[in-house]
């Protein structure tokens, strides 16, 4: 007997009210398990965002009963995001979080069959498997983009925000998590504390060390930023809404972005070519052209693997002795 579930509060109310199968309802619970699961919050997000959009594709061509999921119905599923023209490592993802909903569900995974590994070969054959990768706001373009900001309130905190984001080479999550109980005060600078990260899910704990310097002087953006906006305790980077009301929390990850992007715009670049991650990509690339050691590197950018720096420093030397040097 098919049970009715109601659309959800934070779903659009005006959403038809759909009738599911008990395996659909399994699938959804199945899905629920992902927010106890030992991944980062993004990747749980995109999980679920992922097993949703596949039940809502089986409902689509009358597969009513999507989970647990035949080997053929993922293959065809990825037969259609490619005929959509999705990228590869869109349904990459998408194996990735079907297979994770079945093994937390206690079912065998479809997605390991030779059906689905065949397809999703063809599929990055055909189609390519090569990274979006966004430029790097490297030190001289960070130096462009801080000349064009005004010192206003919001200036003082996207300023502080882009110089922090790069001198740290902090991702987008560890920016909105920072809290100014995570500040500590050194003669030489200040010492980020990163209760949590990427490469730290179990919250070992990780430092990162920002000199105060004396060309991107991101201490002292920091610090004027704090101190315009007075904030002493909680998140250090916070919306601003009309007449100059600062939060109470924090930016969103989104905010970061757009943040980069907007000022790219300002100083002249194509704000199409940047992302959050350019801050952090930024740093590591200015690094490796200045021949910075790819320890010291890490230390700030605490890569667990060395060969993750590769693509970096294939860009930083990419003029380099170049062999077309002589002749070109």
């Amino acid at each position: 007997m098919n049970v009715p579930i109601a659309v959800a509060p934070d779903e659009d109310p005006r959403a038809e009210l759909v009738v599911y199968s008990p395996a659909f309802e399994e699938a959804l619970a199945a899905a629920k398990t992902f927010a106890s699961a030992s991944k980062a919050e993004r990747t749980v997000e995109a999980y679920r965002d992922a097993f949703r959009a596949f039940c809502t594709w089986c409902r689509s061509t009358g597969i009513t009963n999507p989970f647990p999921a035949s080997a053929e119905a993922v293959a065809a599923y990825l037969g259609h995001m490619a005929g959509a023209g999705r990228k590869a490592s869109t349904m990459s993802l998408h194996v990735a979080a079907l297979g994770f909903a079945h093994r937390a569900a206690g079912h065998k995974s479809p997605t390991s069959s030779e059906l689905v590994r065949n397809t999703m070969r063809g599929i990055r054959r055909r189609l390519g498997s090569k990274a979006d990768r966004k430029a790097p706001v490297t030190a001289e373009l960070l130096k462009r983009m801080l000349k064009k900001i005004p010192d206003t309130l919001i200036g003082k905190r996207d300023r502080a925000l882009l110089a922090i984001g790069f001198a740290g080479a902090l991702r987008r999550s560890e920016l909105v998590a920072l809290c100014v109980e995570d500040l500590e005060r050194a003669p030489e600078g200040i010492v980020i504390n990163i209760p949590r990260s990427k490469t730290d899910q179990t919250g070992t704990g990780q430092t990162v060390a920002v000199p105060a310097g004396s060309k991107l002087r991101p201490v002292q953006a920091l610090d004027a930023w704090l101190s315009a906006a007075k904030i002493r305790t909680g998140p250090v980077f916070r919306p601003i809404a009309k007449g100059g009301r600062v939060g109470t929390a924090a930016i969103s990850a989104h905010s970061v972005a757009q943040v980069v992007k907007d000022r790219a715009a300002a100083a002249g670049l194509d704000p199409e070519l940047f992302s959050g991650h350019s801050l952090r990509a930024g740093f590591v690339t200015s690094a490796l052209e200045t021949g910075a050691d790819l320890l010291k590197i890490t230390h700030v950018t605490r890569h667990v693997k060395l060969e993750t720096l590769a693509t970096y420093d294939r860009r930083a030397q990419a003029f380099k002795d170049h062999a077309g040097k002589g002749f070109l």
